[in-house]
């Protein structure tokens, strides 16, 4: 017989919501689940009649709300926006003060901000946690990161630390073989507390940012494969199998080999051959993005993928220009420079997947200065190990360079990925004019490239572009002869059209 009341209540049961349910039934916690279609909720605990923890339907918010536990703790996982706020409006009304509203879906940061600011008005508790892992990780272990008042994530706590994934103590790979019923037990949960109101959501949507470079890089690296060295499907599979033994052992890696294996059931063509070259995104990777303008901080790679999107999306436009502009013609490389060149795009994609990351935590720690967080960048690494989409043997590398330097500036200047991009650079830099000499686009390699070589310039040319603004505009330029903050003007000749501001 389950308990008087629950331990913790979910709302909207689309295919995440089911998944996380179970995953938190599967931990023995009693769950009340709800709906805005009854069905729904009546079919969902009918098909789950035997978890641990027991699964509890409810028609109504009120009846939702009267059958947790105090203080009551209720998880949203439906559309970000509008209908988020709807549910927490619902739910405002039915909950009372020291209640806890955990949102677990793709949030903006601000919104997140603004919620817990209008509900600490009301006395009401409010988490934003980002959840990562997709339907799979929700089922049997996510990344899960939250962000918002602290006393109400200790509250959270131990059902987010047993539902999230697990690494091992000792390696920091993930711990695999959970089942229905029979979670993973042991390990590091991948979850901590992040920092205050937004904070969780904020590091969520740079893991997006990130994720999104990752999956380009892999894309640019199967283009050259097969551009370049006229690879197959399967042979690219196996590559990618073999990558995924060594230091580019990831999530995406493995997925990306099991793709290029995969034959299309109807056609037995390879199914990578069948699907359309657009790509849809939701929008996390395009909020990295403008977040990075808007702080000033530079993260080329991330936005090059989310260009990369969009330039795909517009199929027919290319496909009439491809008639159109020409370029060179690709020069097929030699089958004894094959293994070469397969190593030296490995090496391009892991210089380049070291440059995204860099810009993802650069972005992070000019965040945590804007909103007051105290974020702690090694935890972060150590969250994303197992669960997440992003998850792979390379972040506990960012991980222990963290740990030796909590104030690390960038990742580029640890010991570790400093010796990897000093090996490694020679075949990155032969990828890349490779690509740009047989017109095939590598937006990422390139990007993470020139980041790379800027970052490193003691001196870039932008002292001509402050003369430049100062000329047309009168914007001011400093000295290098004068202390950094002191700016200065000088009357310029009248310019012979006129004048522009910047």
């Amino acid at each position: 017989m389950g308990k008087t009341h629950s331990d913790i209540g979910l709302i909207g049961l689309a295919v995440m919501g089911q998944n996380l349910a179970l995953n938190i039934a599967d931990h023995g916690f009693q769950i009340s689940v709800y709906n805005r279609t009854t069905e729904k909720t009546d079919k969902f605990v009918a098909e789950n009649p035997n978890t641990p923890g027991g699964l509890v339907g409810t028609k109504t918010l009120e009846e939702f709300a009267a059958s947790l536990a105090r203080p009551r703790k209720a998880i949203i996982l439906v559309q970000a926006g509008r209908p988020t706020d709807a549910v927490i409006d619902g739910l405002a009304a039915v909950f009372e003060p020291g209640d806890i509203i955990i949102d677990g879906g793709n949030a903006l940061w601000t919104d997140t901000i603004r919620r817990e600011k209008a509900l600490k008005d009301k006395g009401l508790l409010f988490i934003g946690s980002g959840v990562s892992g997709g339907e799979e990780g929700a089922r049997f272990g996510p990344s899960l990161m939250p962000g918002g008042d602290k006393a109400a994530f200790k509250q959270l706590e131990p059902i987010w630390k047993a539902v999230a994934a697990k690494v091992d103590r000792k390696t920091g790979k993930p711990l695999l073989g959970a089942k229905p019923g029979r979670p993973v037990k042991g390990g590091v949960p991948c979850t901590t507390y992040i920092g205050e109101n937004g904070a969780g959501h904020y590091v969520k949507m740079v893991h997006n940012g990130i994720e999104y470079g990752d999956m380009q890089m892999i894309c640019e690296a199967y283009d050259l494969m097969q551009g370049l060295l006229g690879l197959k499907p399967a042979e690219m599979g196996e590559i990618f199998s073999a990558w995924n033994r060594g230091a580019l052992d990831s999530f995406l890696i493995e997925i990306t080999a099991d793709i290029l294996k995969q034959k299309d059931p109807v056609t037995k063509k390879p199914f990578v051959d069948v699907v359309l070259d657009t790509a849809g995104q939701k929008g996390t990777g395009k909020w990295t993005s403008v977040n990075a303008l808007d702080m000033g901080v530079a993260a080329p790679t991330i936005a090059e993928s989310v260009f990369s999107r969009c330039l795909s999306a517009i199929k027919e436009e290319r496909v009439a220009a491809s008639r159109v502009l020409k370029g060179p013609k690709v020069k097929k490389v030699s089958p004894a420079k094959k293994k070469a060149l397969i190593q030296a795009i490995h090496d391009a994609l892991y210089c380049s997947k070291i440059c995204s990351y860099a810009q993802g935590f650069q972005l992070m720690r000019a965040a945590q200065v804007e909103y007051n967080w105290k974020l702690n960048f090694g935890q972060i690494a150590q969250i994303w190990r197992g669960g997440c989409i992003i998850r792979a043997a390379f972040l506990q590398k960012i991980t222990e360079a963290f740990a030796k330097d909590a104030k690390l500036a960038n990742l580029l200047l640890d010991p570790y990925f400093n010796k990897t991009i000093q090996q490694a650079q020679a075949n990155w830099r032969k990828v890349v004019s490779l690509a740009a000499e047989n017109g095939i686009p590598v937006p990422t390699f390139a990007s993470a490239l020139a980041y790379y070589d800027g970052y490193r310039a003691a001196r870039l040319p932008a002292n001509l572009l402050q003369a430049q603004r100062d000329y047309f505009g009168a914007h001011t330029y400093e000295r290098v002869d004068q202390k950094r903050g002191k700016f200065f003007h000088i009357d310029w000749p009248e310019p012979s059209r006129p004048q522009l501001e910047a």
